[in-house]
């Protein structure tokens, strides 16, 4: 996905004399020179404008396009967002399934053209949601072009840092989440190196991705002989943006201001009050500070791996409670205090309030006080006499229930108790899946009869397991056709689930979703799936449609236990 807001080079540190570990090959059309990449930044208006810096004349030039242009009959290009060192990046539409998508595009003969593309179908590989997909890398007709996710619906870390720093909750999100992510990347192979606030996207539902894994990096020429260390550091920088909305290092960069000069890398509550100490310590053990850690003296964080374990050991920081406000102080108007339609009295002086006469009082007073109690001894009297007949006639009425009922359960057949089915096997069931399973390891766990166990899903980017499928589950055999009566299913976390029966003539487990029939449905932390009927099978199939939103900010189903009885 293309980048509005970028820097050409990767930050300086806190003196301006040196590069990160990251560095950035210039390298002209013929490839002779061969450079660290500029350490002043290009502003986003340069980047729009196809402003490269001190790009010479003689680099590859970036192909003469235009909007409407179509590649490979499919994509067409909308909106030129960057044009840079001899590649250019583009807002398009796939027409053939009607999305918008990002297009990085560079000449054939580019110097970096080839290294792009094996950076490409690298990150096509991981699959990851966490990070933007990238869904095509090609090469035709002179020209290599990358296609990518293209997330409308996403904000930039640039363009949220704008308003202020971020508040405590979202700021652990974001390094959690990010951290996370590059830790699997590198487990395959994968480095980011450019870790900029451009690079970092917040969902409208609060989930953090990444863009340009692998791929910013190659367009840029940017290489690191201790990748892990590069990216932890990105991190660190970010973590330290989104709490004092000030870049780490002297230099202004994507819209942050710098540090002060000659000070060194000073800590982010020195820099702006009130920012969380947990947080604070954790960016200066991420940053590459000459040892200079947080005030516990921790070590520093040196790769994805050990940032994730710190965030692990802090104590969990909890959102914010929902503010209320409360109604406004009632006010009684001049009608509800009695003053209507009266004159004002004058400024210091205070009117006698008349007291009001006794009541009833009178000779009429009087009078109707006797007959309304004459009347209150009547009513009473009448009532007692209904109430007392009531009871003798309910009497003998309890006494011919009691007869027939006796009579009538002597004729009829009791009807038999509920008892337990043990479950003899389980396995998890992912028919819309790559491997058909998830996580069967632990698929023991669902039905061990303790509640601090679970099974879960893999992590999905929504409760609707991020519109890759419809659902995952768990089938049960109960070793024999039996009776069901009723399904209790335990989850950590409010789970939708339906409760699904195989055919009672079936003779081996089904394999397909279809050979199950749905009975039940329910949702919860509990769910109770009782079938209108009773059903007669051995096998059944637990299947989680919705999802619950986890601490990590990514979605998972957890089936702590599950209990079937006839």
């Amino acid at each position: 996905m293309a980048e509005r807001s970028t820097a050409a080079v990767d930050v300086a540190d806190n003196s301006g004399d040196e590069p990160l570990t990251a560095k950035a090959d210039q390298s002209t059309a013929d490839g002779v020179a061969q450079n660290r990449e500029r350490d002043t930044e290009i502003s986003e208006s340069e980047e729009a404008q196809g402003s490269g810096g001190d790009e010479s004349p003689d680099r590859t030039s970036p192909p003469e396009l235009h909007s409407g242009h179509k590649l490979a009959r499919r994509y067409r290009l909308e909106e030129c967002v960057t044009r840079l060192d001899g590649f250019s990046s583009w807002r398009a539409v796939d027409e053939k399934l009607r999305r918008a998508v990002g297009v990085h595009l560079l000449p054939a003969d580019h110097p970096r053209a080839r290294s792009v593309l094996a950076a490409a179908r690298s990150a096509a590989l991981l699959g990851d949601p966490r990070f933007v997909q990238v869904l095509d890398a090609v090469e035709e007709n002179d020209l290599v072009y990358v296609v990518q996710e293209w997330l409308p619906d996403s904000t930039e870390l640039t363009t949220l840092l704008a308003a202020g720093p971020l508040e405590v909750h979202d700021a652990y999100q974001m390094v959690s989440q990010v951290s996370q992510a590059m830790a699997a990347a590198h487990r395959e192979g994968l480095a980011h190196l450019r870790l900029t606030p451009g690079a970092v996207l917040r969902s409208s539902s609060g989930q953090w991705r990444i863009r340009g894994l692998a791929v910013n990096a190659a367009l840029r020429g940017i290489s690191s002989d201790t990748p892990q260390r590069t990216d932890t550091e990105g991190i660190g920088a970010l973590l330290y943006a989104a709490l004092t909305q000030r870049w780490p290092y002297e230099n202004d960069a994507y819209g942050l201001s710098g540090l002060p000069k000659g000070v060194g890398l000073i800590a982010p509550d020195q820099v702006r009050a009130g920012v969380h100490r947990g947080l604070a310590e954790l960016a200066m053990r991420a940053l590459v500070n000459d040892g200079a850690t947080a005030s516990r003296q921790e070590p520093p964080c040196t790769t994805p791996e050990e940032l994730v374990k710190a965030i692990g050991e802090m104590p969990r920081i909890r959102p914010p409670e929902p503010a209320f406000t409360g109604p406004p102080d009632y006010q009684r108007t001049t009608y509800q205090q009695g003053s209507y339609g009266r004159q004002a009295p004058g400024s210091g002086v205070t009117q006698p309030v008349p007291s009001p006469p006794p009541p009833l009082q009178s000779r009429t007073g009087k009078a109707l006080k006797w007959g309304v109690s004459a009347l209150l001894i009547a009513a009473l009297g009448l009532g007692s006499w209904q109430l007392a007949d009531a009871l003798m006639e309910r009497g003998k009425s309890d006494d011919t229930d009691k007869t027939q009922t006796t009579d009538d359960n002597d004729k009829g057949a009791k009807k038999p108790a509920s008892k337990p089915i043990a479950i003899q096997g389980a396995r998890a069931f992912d028919p819309l899946g790559a491997d058909g399973s998830e996580n069967p390891e632990d698929i023991e766990k669902a039905y061990d009869s303790s509640p601090g166990t679970y099974w879960e899903t893999s992590f999905y980017t929504s409760a609707d397991f991020g519109r890759l499928k419809s659902g995952v589950g768990v089938i049960l055999d109960l070793g024999k056709v039996q009776q069901v009566g009723k399904v209790t299913v335990s989850f950590v976390g409010d789970t939708s689930v339906e409760l699904r029966a195989a055919s009672g003539d079936a003779g081996a487990e089904p394999t397909s979703f279809n050979a199950f029939s749905k009975v039940a449905q329910g949702s919860g932390t509990t769910g109770v799936l009782k079938p209108d009927e009773s059903i007669e099978t051995r096998y059944l199939l637990i299947w989680l449609t919705e999802l619950p939103l986890t601490d990590e900010g990514n979605y998972r189903g957890r089936v702590a236990d599950i209990k079937v009885t006839s």
